[in-house]
């Protein structure tokens, strides 16, 4: 099919096409190799029956299972997502895991239930933390060793060399293979290079929000993968009215759109949208066979500047 063509739609309005490493390239975190298109499972607790909306567990197994189905091999969980609920069901739709899963996640924030008036948890970086909450993560989602494990936020109250050490020590112990960092600076990215290897960085990036581009720049320099939180929230920016421009000349959602040109701006790019429906996750990995023309990234490119 064309590739600036979205995948084509069955009578139920699931799609057949299969991401393979052709469609959208891979990328290698330290040994591991996967496709350039992953799901990010923060929302994946919440999916929600669609004959009634109410929060189904088996609509989440579901959704999991129906993105694997569809080629995608990179998972981005973490512990606090749904309160170690998002890893649980992750175990519960994928184990005993595909050799060409990768499943990563992440600890660095306190572990606690959001109280009324909290806008967001508080960072928890001590090694003992991170060291307890990696126990659990591998008990959850029944395993020995993490993949990738990433710091999901940066603690200012505990020295960034102090908390990376924490995940070189489990390195060490093999509780973990790989190390990934998220919510960083260029500086930061140093401290924790000065620590241990680094294969993998998750910083918020989309087209109305590129304040990581030097972060990006030092990852595509080093060989190191970027993987974009948030990458479709465009929000009111020129961003977002030039892509429903150009979304709307294509037939293609907006978020299609957002999906497409990051995986064209960078080769060290792996978008990690998430969902709580499988229509939407479909949708998004029909964006894998999107092309966006010169003109279209022209004007993308500038939008953020605008």
């Amino acid at each position: 099919m064309a590739k600036d063509a979205v995948a084509r739609t069955r009578d139920d309005g699931m799609t057949d096409m299969r991401l393979d490493d052709k469609t959208v390239g891979t990328l290698r975190l330290g040994d591991l190799a996967v496709r350039r298109l992953g799901f990010g499972a923060m929302r994946i607790s919440s999916a929600r029956n669609p004959a009634n909306q109410v929060v189904d567990r088996a609509e989440a197994v579901k959704l999991a299972r129906r993105v694997y189905e569809r080629g995608v091999n990179f998972f981005d969980a973490a512990d606090i997502y749904g309160y170690g609920t998002c890893e649980e069901i992750l175990a519960e739709a994928l184990h005993p895991y595909p050799k060409d899963l990768l499943i990563a996640t992440k600890a660095g924030y306190a572990t606690i239930k959001m109280e009324p008036g909290m806008r967001v948890l508080p960072a928890n970086g001590r090694p003992d933390h991170i060291k307890d909450a990696c126990e659990k993560s591998l008990r959850r989602l029944k395993i020995d060793c993490i993949d990738l494990y990433q710091v999901h936020v940066p603690d200012p109250e505990v020295p960034y060399a102090d908390t990376v050490g924490a995940f070189a020590d489990l390195q060490k112990a093999g509780k973990c293979r790989h190390i990934g960092i998220s919510n960083v600076t260029v500086e930061q990215l140093r401290i924790a290079q000065g620590v241990c290897r680094i294969v993998s960085v998750q910083n918020r990036y989309n087209l109305g929000n590129r304040t990581s581009e030097a972060v990006l720049a030092a990852c595509e320099a080093e060989d190191i993968a970027f993987l974009p939180f948030r990458p479709v929230i465009l929000k009111d920016t020129l961003a977002a009215a030039v892509s429903n421009d150009i979304a709307a000349n294509r037939g293609i959602t907006t978020q299609q759109l957002a999906i497409a040109w990051l995986l064209q701006h960078s080769r060290k790019m792996l978008p990690i949208p998430g969902t709580s429906s499988i229509a939407h996750a479909d949708q998004n990995i029909d964006a894998a066979w999107v092309d966006l023309n010169d003109a279209d990234v022209r004007r993308l490119d500038a939008a953020e500047q605008g």
